[in-house]
């Protein structure tokens, strides 16, 4: 089969390889235009770009798939399929309906559950255990097409967003290659999703990432972990942003709180970590960045930061 892939991401892009790896035919690659990167400002080309440069296939970077002249080049290739692997834009039903066996879609959740732009995050925040991969056949839904194949993904007690991604990658790459080729043979099976199941994962936010201490442990634990990289999870210290990027949760039985602490106190301060009062325990913190300096473990930091048992974090108070 001709197959247009979509996709701009790094977990688009290992799907991507392991279509060429298994000799698959790309006539063509889309992928959202390149972008400035850092303070000088250099052009950044996609994961996805890169590796279809790398493969000599053509690369087409349309600013809005939907305009005429976006939908007129795509037509040039008369592709039997179209793969779609985070993409970043929404296909109108004019593009959906061109393949003759349309578009698929390798989406990082067990659908119906968590549709939408963070599904992998979201899996983190409510403590799921097990995850995975769908390929559904794209409809103008969001992603609300009919289910081809899934795959399970465990989550691991440390797991963030960005080894979940890893994983998740990993297993939607071998599993769209098993299902373009029930699709090429006729054996593809299409079930409709069960709409009362179905949940929604919308976009991350900045915001997102402050840590609220009047909740669990356990709860602010997942926060952390789930928006590891983007959007990161954080507090405040002496009037400064401080990321926290790695911690993990403290039975209340295994910390000393005095009566009338609030949450949000740093309650214990080792040569190696600190404690933070929560709900039901506390946030033990091993790896930590303050604002406008590198990420380092909590050890490093101790030895160039004075930090005092009773601070509370969380406040704009010095």
């Amino acid at each position: 089969m001709k197959i247009v892939f979509m996709g701009t991401p790094e977990y688009a892009a290992v799907s991507l390889r392991e279509l060429i790896r298994n000799g698959h035919d790309i006539v063509l690659v889309l992928t959202q235009p390149d972008r400035e990167k850092g303070r000088g400002k250099k052009i950044s080309f996609s994961p996805v770009k890169e590796v279809a440069l790398e493969c000599g296939i053509p690369v087409f970077q349309p600013v809005r798939i939907k305009d005429e002249e976006a939908v007129e080049y795509l037509k040039r290739y008369d592709a039997d399929i179209f793969v779609v692997a985070a993409f970043g834009q929404i296909l109108s039903k004019e593009i959906l309906e061109m393949p003759a066996k349309g578009c698929i879609n390798v989406h990082a959740s067990l659908l119906p559950k968590y549709r939408g732009a963070a599904p992998i995050q979201r899996a983190i925040l409510d403590g799921e255990d097990i995850t995975g991969v769908t390929i559904m056949k794209m409809d103008e839904g969001l992603d609300t097409g009919d289910i081809i194949s899934q795959t399970q993904v465990s989550i691991a007690a440390d797991d963030t967003g960005e080894t979940l991604l890893e994983k998740l990658s990993v297993a939607g790459a071998s599993l769209l290659v098993d299902t373009l080729e029930a699709i090429e043979k006729g054996q593809a099976g299409y079930t409709p999703q069960d709409e009362e199941a179905s949940s929604y994962a919308g976009l991350l936010k900045k915001e997102m990432g402050c840590l609220d201490f009047s909740k669990t442990a356990g709860e602010l634990d997942r926060v952390i972990r789930a928006y590891n990289p983007w959007p990161g999870a954080y507090t405040s210290l002496s009037g400064k942003i401080l990321k926290i990027w790695n911690a993990e949760p403290v039975d209340a039985h295994a910390v000393d709180i005095e009566s009338g602490t609030s949450v949000g106190t740093i309650i214990d301060i080792s040569p190696e970590s600190f404690d933070i009062l929560t709900l039901d325990g506390a946030l033990r913190v091993f790896q930590l960045q303050m604002e406008g300096k590198k990420r380092m473990s909590t050890a490093e930091f101790l030895r160039g930061y004075r930090l005092e048992k009773n601070t509370v974090c969380g406040t704009k108070d010095k």
